[in-house]
């Protein structure tokens, strides 16, 4: 059956492990219900059992903050897909390769051009990671009395968009806000409340505009084309410039390709260059859809920008043709780039990470849907009903999961966002608990353990308890703060 969401025409299907639509991928596969990595594995690294005693005492000796897990002591990392992928033979070879020459690598040229092949833009600065771009160019366009809109900002956006003093707001559509709502592009820019946002501050106030593809915060999820060009369309009419903090472009691209109309026959790369074509510029994490350990970039078009932020980069982290990077990781991510884009990883990154929802969901256990690309996310508001927003069922579930099975997620919910600079505290739009995924790590075997944990603690979801914060920092509490149970 189809259904038709405004202009898009989007394909369903009833999955192997679902009674749940999902949406159409590739049918030349769907005669096939087991999904095989695209690759051999020639090097392994063992992974510690633990036991739940010996994890109850990890958990009270980290504050029951998960950050502070020594990682020696998870049986299943699935904290972060950033840096956390395994790295192919073909970017291990360019480690070898890289030159570590101050100035005019070799290695920054195949990076520079590795970037410039999907994102055309005039200047490109490397940094150690996607934050720093963030801090460069925030540092530069941002201020008191300074907007920056988005559709989500993540948190270390948010973080740094507000030490310069300005203000970050959100503006995505409704459906972004309801985990169980049904839409193709639940990341998607609210262009009406964009434009009120600019309306209200006066386009003078609003040095940039921000889309996040995908949409990490919402739930790993895609922006359309569509969307994309409607945004621009908005910034045109009040000549604001509009930059992508593009750090999974390349799994967007793909849900572009599978669920927009008109792009099936597109390659990856072509769809890629298209969302560039809309933008003025974009941060980038290496560490995601680069495919390396370390890395990333600002990119841009605006020439007086680009030299203010090239004279911080100097400052902060270094040469224009390293950016605190060595030349071992420009190689990295520059073989990265040419692999994360083609058909046979973006099938089996995008349908591996739906085999974990999708058996969540047949299980009854509530998710974000549709399943995102790089991670699963557990709605812990619909599961711990009786515990309220402001005592974390986020931070409960997640230090629940790890006890029990090792499993080791992410609260994104009230810990993450509730906290204003000013001090108040105020329940985040949702309450979630993020299990991502690393890229070319775990094996279908890995994941059948994370639904079996995740099961057992689902059925015993009324005994959990909320969580208190003892101990925090002022900004970007979540990785830092420690907690304790709130007793019955």
């Amino acid at each position: 059956m189809t259904a038709q969401i405004g202009p898009l025409l989007v394909g369903w299907r009833f999955g192997p492990l679902s009674n749940r639509p999902q949406l159409l991928e590739d049918e030349t596969l769907e005669r096939w219900r087991t999904i095989i990595e695209p690759f051999r594995i020639k090097s392994v690294e063992p992974v510690r059992m633990s036991t739940v005693e010996e994890r109850s005492a990890r958990l009270a000796d980290a504050g029951y903050n998960l950050f502070n897990i020594h990682s020696d002591d998870v049986l299943i990392d699935l904290l972060t897909d950033s840096g956390t992928g395994a790295m192919s033979a073909e970017q291990w070879s360019g480690i070898q390769r890289g030159d570590e020459s101050y100035a005019g690598s070799p290695s920054w040229f195949r990076f520079r051009d590795a970037v410039t092949e999907l994102w055309p833009f005039r200047h490109v600065i490397p940094t150690h990671q996607g934050r720093a771009a963030e801090k460069i160019l925030f540092s530069v366009v941002g201020g008191p009395g300074k907007v920056i809109p988005s559709n989500t900002h993540f948190d270390t956006t948010r973080a740094n968009v507000e030490f310069t003093g300005a203000v970050a707001i959100d503006c995505v559509i409704a459906e972004g806000h309801e985990p169980a709502a049904i839409h193709p592009f639940k990341g998607n820019m609210d262009t009406e409340a964009l434009d009120a946002v600019i309306r209200e501050h006066g386009a003078d106030n609003v040095p940039v505009v921000f889309v996040t593809i995908t949409n990490n915060s919402g739930g790993g999820q895609p922006v359309s084309m569509a969307n994309l060009r409607a945004t621009r369309a908005v910034c045109d009419r009040y000549g604001l410039p509009l930059f992508l903090d593009a750090c999974r472009f390349a799994e967007n691209a793909w849900f572009i390709k599978q669920r927009e109309e008109g792009y099936a026959d597109a390659s990856i790369p072509d769809i890629v260059r298209e969302m560039a074509s809309l933008a003025d510029g974009m941060t980038m994490s290496g560490k995601k859809d680069a495919l390396a350990n370390i890395g990333g970039w600002l990119a841009m078009n605006d020439d007086a920008w680009a030299e203010q932020c090239r004279n911080l980069l100097i400052l902060t982290e270094g040469f224009p043709t390293y950016g605190g990077l060595a030349g071992r990781d420009l190689e990295a991510m520059a073989a990265g780039l040419r692999e994360v884009v083609t058909d046979d990883y973006l099938r089996y990154r995008i349908r591996s990470t739906a085999y974990l929802g999708e058996a969540l969901l047949e299980s009854g256990i509530p998710c974000v849907q549709p399943i995102g690309g790089h991670a699963v996310y557990i709605d812990a508001a619909a599961l711990l009903p009786h515990i309220p927003a402001l005592e974390s069922p986020g931070q409960a579930l997640a230090v629940a999961l790890y006890r029990e099975g090792g499993i080791r997620g992410c609260e994104i919910g009230s810990v993450m966002f509730g906290r204003h600079p000013d001090g108040t505290e105020t329940p985040a739009a949702m309450e979630l608990v993020r299990l991502a995924i690393p890229r070319r790590v775990y094996t279908q075997s890995h994941i059948d353990y994370v639904i079996e944990v995740i099961r057992w603690v689902a059925e015993r979801a009324s005994e959990l308890r909320g969580m208190r914060i003892v101990q925090q920092p002022a900004a970007l509490r979540h990785f830092t703060a420690r907690f304790e149970p709130i007793a019955q």
